[in-house]
C-alpha cells in the first residue's frame, strides 16, 4: 500500500478536500536510517520515551543522530506512564533550544509528543515501537487532564518512523492490542451511522469504505501475528496509520472511536482512580467491542420504545459521584453542556426505526466478533474476569458521560436497556 500517495490529499464526493500533513510515513525494514535524512536541518533534538520504548529503539535513533546535541527525557518502565499534567510539565521543562522532538514509543508517548508540540510549536516525530493503536497519524491527542480522558486536538507530525525489525519484537500484548484496536472500527463505523441518521452527523462514505477495507485487511494477519511475521506486522502497521489518517481526513477521531472507545475510556478512568487494574487501550477496545455488538444485538430484538428514559436529576449526580468521584463534577458539566439529557430522540427514533434497525444489523454479532479475536488469542473470559458483571454494567450505563459524541450507548440508555452478562 503507498501511504504517502493518500496524504496527498483526496478530492471527496462527500464535498470536502481531504488532507493529511504528515511528510513522510515509512515501514519498512531498517526504516530508521531514513531519519539521516529527515533530520538533517535540525541540529539540537529533544528525544521522549521511557525505559521500555527506548531499550527498543533508542540506541537506533541516537546511532543515526550521532552528530546531533541530543536531550533526553525518558520515563520510569515500571508503572504506566499517564499522559497528565505532571507528564507534560516534564516534558516542557527541556524545550529550551530545542529544534525538534523526536517521540520514541506508541500511544501514550506520541500523544504526549503531539500534544507538547502542538503547544510549543516545535514539530515532532515519532519513532514507533509497537503496532498497537491508530493515533500516529491522527492529529487527536488522547491525554488525561484534570482526571478526564480528553481527546485534544493537535498536530501532526512530520514523520512516522516504522521499523518493522522493531514493530516485530514489540511484546506481544501490545500487537495484539492494535488488531484488537481495528477490530473495534466495527463499532466505531456503526456509531457514525447511526449519528449521521438520529443526529445528522457529516458522514464521508470513502472515509467509511477506507476503515472498513482495513477491518479486513486485518483479519487476515492474525496467524502471522502470532507468529511475528514480518509482513503481517507491516500490514497491520499499514491499516492502523491508514486508519489515523482517515481520522485527520475527517476531522476528528469519528470513524474509528465510538462505544467501544467510551467503555475502554471508562475502564481506565475508573482504574485510575481507584488504583484498579486495566487492560492496555486495545485489549479493552477490543474486548468492549463484544459488548457494543451484544447492545446492538439486544436492542434489534426489542420492540422501540415510546417513552424516552431518564433518572432524576439526583439519581444521576448520586450515581455520577459514586462512580467518577473527583472528576465527576467534570463530566456532569461536559452532559449539561452538550445537552444529552434533554435531547428529545424518541420522536426520531420511531420515525427512523427502519433505517436504525438495518445500520445497527449490518455489523458482526457478538459471537462473530469473538471469533475474530480469537484468531489473534485474544480470550474474551479474561474481560468478564478482570472487570465483574456489576463494573462492566456500570461502564455501559455511565461510559457514555465521559464524552459528547453520540453512540449506541446514548440509544441503549435512552430507551431504558441495560447489560448483562449471562
Amino acid at each position: 500500500m503507498d501511504i504517502n500517495s493518500i496524504l496527498k490529499g483526496v478530492e471527496c464526493s462527500c464535498g470536502k478536500m481531504h488532507s493529511c500533513n504528515i511528510e513522510y510515513v515509512y515501514i519498512e525494514k531498517n526504516a530508521v536510517l531514513r531519519m539521516t535524512e529527515i533530520c538533517k536541518d535540525y541540529n539540537n533534538i529533544l528525544i521522549v520515551a521511557d525505559e521500555n520504548t527506548f531499550s527498543a529503539a533508542g540506541n537506533s535513533v541516537e546511532k543515526v543522530l550521532e552528530n546531533k546535541k541530543i536531550n533526553k527525557v525518558i520515563f520510569g518502565g515500571q508503572r504506566i506512564l499517564i499522559p497528565d499534567e505532571d507528564a507534560i510539565k516534564t516534558v516542557d521543562e527541556q524545550l529550551a533550544d530545542v529544534e525538534l522532538i523526536i517521540g520514541i514509543g506508541s500511544g501514550v508517548i506520541q500523544d504526549l509528543c503531539k500534544y507538547v508540540s502542538f503547544f510549543s510549536g516545535i514539530p515532532y516525530m515519532v519513532v514507533a515501537t509497537a503496532p498497537s493503536m491508530d493515533g500516529y497519524a491522527s492529529d487527536g491527542a488522547a491525554m488525561i487532564l484534570k482526571g478526564m480522558k480528553e481527546t485534544v486536538k493537535a498536530g501532526l507530525p512530520k514523520a512516522i518512523i516504522a521499523d518493522t525489525e522493531i514493530l516485530k519484537n514489540a511484546p506481544m500484548e501490545m500487537i495484539k492490542a492494535g488488531y484488537g484496536d481495528i477490530i473495534g472500527k466495527y463499532s466505531a463505523l456503526c456509531d457514525w451511522k447511526l449519528s449521521e441518521a438520529v443526529n445528522g452527523e457529516y458522514f464521508c462514505q470513502y472515509i467509511y469504505d477506507t476503515t472498513y477495507d482495513m477491518i479486513q485487511s486485518t483479519l487476515d494477519t492474525a496467524k502471522g501475528l502470532l507468529e511475528r511475521d514480518e509482513k503481517s506486522v507491516k500490514a497491520l502497521m499499514e491499516a492502523l496509520i491508514v486508519v489515523g489518517i482517515m481520522m485527520s481526513f475527517a476531522g476528528s477521531s469519528r470513524p474509528a472511536s465510538g462505544s467501544e472507545h467510551h467503555l475502554s475510556h471508562f475502564f481506565e478512568i475508573v482504574g485510575i482512580i481507584n488504583s484498579e487494574p486495566y487492560f492496555p487501550h486495545g485489549i479493552d477496545v477490543a474486548y468492549s467491542t463484544v459488548v457494543t455488538a451484544e447492545i446492538r444485538e439486544n436492542i434489534l430484538k426489542k420492540t422501540f420504545s415510546d417513552k424516552l428514559y431518564r433518572v432524576s436529576e439526583d439519581e444521576y449526580v448520586g450515581k455520577m459521584k459514586e462512580i467518577y468521584k473527583n472528576v465527576a463534577d467534570e463530566c456532569i458539566a461536559l452532559q449539561n453542556r452538550v445537552g444529552n439529557y434533554t435531547a428529545e430522540r424518541i420522536n426520531v427514533y420511531k420515525k427512523k426505526e427502519a433505517e436504525i434497525r438495518e445500520i445497527l444489523a449490518q455489523m458482526p454479532k457478538a459471537d462473530e466478533i469473538k471469533d475474530m479475536l480469537s484468531l489473534a488469542e485474544i480470550d474474551v473470559s479474561e474481560f468478564y474476569e478482570m472487570y465483574g458483571e456489576k463494573k462492566i454494567k456500570d461502564a455501559v450505563l455511565y461510559a457514555k458521560d465521559l464524552k459528547d459524541r453520540y453512540t449506541v450507548l446514548w440509544f441503549n440508555y435512552d430507551t431504558g436497556g441495560g447489560y448483562k452478562n449471562e
